[in-house]
């Protein structure tokens, strides 16, 4: 999979083993692939080309992934039973019925001679759901361990049971922003969030994020870059505002949104995982803001939990079980998502 923050491509060999109603899993092997400057320039801009221009380039990226991914077997000699893809997300717009994860599964199938599950997102949405977040099934089914899961990858996102389902929504950007920003001094990202602890907080700019209309909003409710670009980044472009300044005060924005979800009333066990679990200085933010216990997993686990829980996704699509919750997206009905070729 590729996440909207462009750190690379994840790919994950993961088995699962059924006993019953619990699931045992297990990443055996793992590896992110950074993108070579031309495909990551390509999945920046693709979604102002023009029409022959888009479908060319979700075939060329197919083509691309199903290389890789026939590489990575290669190099770990692994007998596959099949592929999950999750492509990467280029419109997101469910209000409009509109998803679209670039990356033909039909030239990954090609390319690797492998079943290939993907397109995980478009029935829900179909079906009048957000069609995210889609992690919170994997939550249920492999994190049971702790009441919040919380992902900081592109956008946070989290996943918690109430009232017997499961809730789950995309809380605010993370490393959408905060990478932009640190491009901007010539990073590629903010390493541990140095640069952000080094700035100083705008309390203009941070009262005018919190308040943005989305955080208003109930959920089912998801982000998508479009919303990035129309109301987060204008918001940036405060004169005399120093990088550091706004990295300082993008963190805090993050901080505080994710405090006001987190309970209050008593300690909760939050798992965090995502690339942002390695912001040293935005955990730490977390961590002075909540009273409830922070967990970082292993490395493996920060770094491929979502690559795992798409690979279960995808066990549960093969099995043509539900994969997909209404009480997290808001469809019309539970429902299995994700298109099969066959290899």
């Amino acid at each position: 999979m590729s996440g909207t923050s462009l750190d690379g491509l994840d790919i994950a060999f993961c088995q699962f083993i059924n006993k019953g109603k619990n699931w045992l899993y297990e990443i055996i092997h793992a590896e992110t692939i950074e993108y070579p400057n031309l495909w990551k320039e390509t999945l920046k801009n693709i979604e102002n080309k023009d029409a022959f221009s888009f479908a060319e380039t979700h075939i060329n990226y197919g083509h691309f992934l199903g290389q890789k991914v026939k590489r990575f077997i290669t190099k770990h000699h692994l007998k596959i039973d099949f592929i999950a893809s999750h492509g990467h997300t280029i419109f997101h717009q469910p209000q409009n019925k509109i998803t679209f994860q670039i990356g033909d599964g039909s030239a990954i199938a090609a390319e690797t001679g492998l079943p290939v599950v993907c397109d995980f997102r478009s029935l829900d949405v179909a079906l009048n759901g957000q069609g995210a977040p889609l992690v919170p099934i994997g939550d249920r089914m492999l994190f049971n361990d702790f009441e919040y899961c919380l992902n900081l990858g592109g956008f946070a996102n989290i996943s918690f049971e109430k009232n017997n389902e499961r809730i789950a929504f995309d809380v605010c950007p993370v490393n959408i922003v905060l990478n932009f920003l640190a491009e901007k001094a010539n990073h590629s990202f903010d390493n541990k969030g140095k640069l952000a602890a080094s700035g100083k907080i705008d309390p203009d700019l941070l009262s005018a994020l919190n308040q943005l209309k989305y955080y208003k909003k109930s959920p089912p409710k998801s982000l998508g870059k479009e919303w990035v670009i129309s109301e987060i980044i204008p918001l940036m472009a405060v004169e005399n505002l120093s990088i550091e300044d706004n990295l300082r005060t993008f963190c805090e924005h993050i901080a505080e949104q994710i405090f006001k979800i987190l309970p209050s009333n008593k300690p909760v066990k939050v798992l965090i995982t995502g690339g942002g679990a390695h912001n040293d200085f935005l955990v730490r933010l977390l961590k002075q803001k909540t009273k409830n216990e922070i967990i970082l997993p292993d490395k493996k686990t920060i770094d491929y939990k979502e690559a795992l829980i798409f690979a279960f996704l995808g066990v549960l699509r093969m099995r043509n079980e539900i994969n997909c919750l209404k009480s997290v997206t808001g469809a019309s009905k539970d429902n299995i998502g994700g298109a099969i070729y066959a290899g």
